[in-house]
């Protein structure tokens, strides 16, 4: 029998087995074995994380951005080895009410598979619920946000709030292992100094996670000065100190698959994770990178409109955050600028698609003339 943690009152899986593994003699006869567990039983899944290429990609979890409409997008253009969901509150998930506002941002297709969780908070038990839940929708794993900068959450010891909290963090980790799905975390170097890594990811690499997601810059820093690239090789060591079995990936000023296969060639990381890159290139994670058209990156734009259309079908979806997608698909072209500021005077995607035509057949017919 391979390694086994034994929880007291909940069911815990060790996470950095090849599978995953239920303690239970001593703690229930198989017979009084409670149903629910027997469930997660069933629902155990072979560690994903374990059969990815190296380096693997990771198209960021991002607040509003990375829903299942932009993820397939994303496929489209250039598709990542692993999807996260944006962030999923795990208060409102367990709440009768709110419930019903976080459904949306945990929609997904089985093509996007191996896709994670992304989720957030500060209570143990709300993750221990969710975590159940999440498996028995399909999601192929957990990721615990340990890094949002934003001041509503940090300042209230959520997100990065949680490096302020170390007790607390390890506690949500064991209680987001009850669905018995892989475990991970993302978070930053530290709160406010730099130097606060190694106390803290020493802390997180003691809980037995299966990767570890490292936004290179501290919850002051916020994006405002370069990634610490130059911390990688001692968070490598201390990695492979500590918990050699936890895959390393790093976030932070990267770019597009070439970058990120630089970066895992020099430092030998496991993983590559893209964020901000993605809205200066949505092609970011394509293997044969080269040049695009215009009618390429429109082409992206119109599949934008339609997802949207079609998953509005489904659930309600406002046209205002679609704003925020234009700057990524229009630009670098000719004409591009004047087109955007068209384009974000729209209150529909049929107006947005009126634009998008008649800015094609004026294009064509430029052409026509010069020649």
């Amino acid at each position: 029998m391979s390694n086994i943690f034994k929880f007291t009152g909940e069911v815990c899986f060790v996470q950095g087995c090849d599978i995953i593994e239920l303690q239970l003699i001593g703690y229930f006869g198989i017979n009084n074995f409670p149903s629910m567990y027997r469930e997660v039983l069933d629902m155990t899944k072979d560690n994903f994380w374990r059969e990815l290429p190296r380096p693997f990609f990771i198209l960021a979890p991002m607040e509003d951005v990375t829903d299942v409409v932009f993820r397939h997008v994303v496929s489209e253009a250039g598709r990542p080895d692993v999807f996260f969901t944006e962030f999923a509150n795990t208060e409102s998930y367990c709440h009768p009410e709110g419930n019903k506002s976080v459904r949306g941002r945990l929609t997904f297709t089985e093509d996007e598979q191996p896709i994670v969780a992304h989720i957030w908070g500060d209570k143990p038990e709300f993750f221990r619920e969710m975590s159940i839940g999440m498996a028995k929708e399909g999601f192929k794993g957990i990721d615990i946000n340990m890094g949002c900068p934003v001041a509503n959450v940090a300042e209230n010891g959520k997100g990065s709030g949680l490096i302020c909290r170390p007790a607390l963090a390890a506690e949500i980790i064991q209680a987001a292992k009850a669905g018995g799905l892989p475990v991970s975390v993302k978070t930053r170097l530290g709160f406010t100094e730099v130097d606060e890594w190694r106390d803290w990811l020493t802390h997180i690499l003691q809980q037995d996670i299966v990767n570890l997601s490292i936004h290179l810059r501290t919850r002051e820093e916020m994006s405002k000065v370069d990634a610490h690239w130059e911390l990688i090789p001692e968070i490598k060591k201390l990695r492979d100190e500590i918990a050699p079995n936890t895959l390393l990936t790093i976030n932070g000023d990267i770019l597009d698959r070439e970058a990120g296969l630089r970066l895992a060639e020099q430092y030998g990381v496991d993983g590559i994770m893209i964020g901000r890159g993605i809205f200066q290139n949505p092609f970011a994670f394509e293997k044969e990178p080269r040049e695009h058209t215009t009618e390429e990156f429109l082409h992206l734009l119109r599949l934008h409109l339609d997802l949207h259309d079609q998953y509005a079908e489904l659930e309600p979806r406002s046209f205002s955050p679609l704003a925020r997608f234009f700057k990524i698909y229009v630009r670098g072209f000719r004409g591009a600028s004047e087109l955007r500021g068209n384009l974000m005077n729209a209150k529909t995607t049929a107006k947005v698609r009126e634009l998008l035509d008649e800015f094609v057949r004026q294009e064509q017919v430029e052409k026509a003339e010069a020649e």
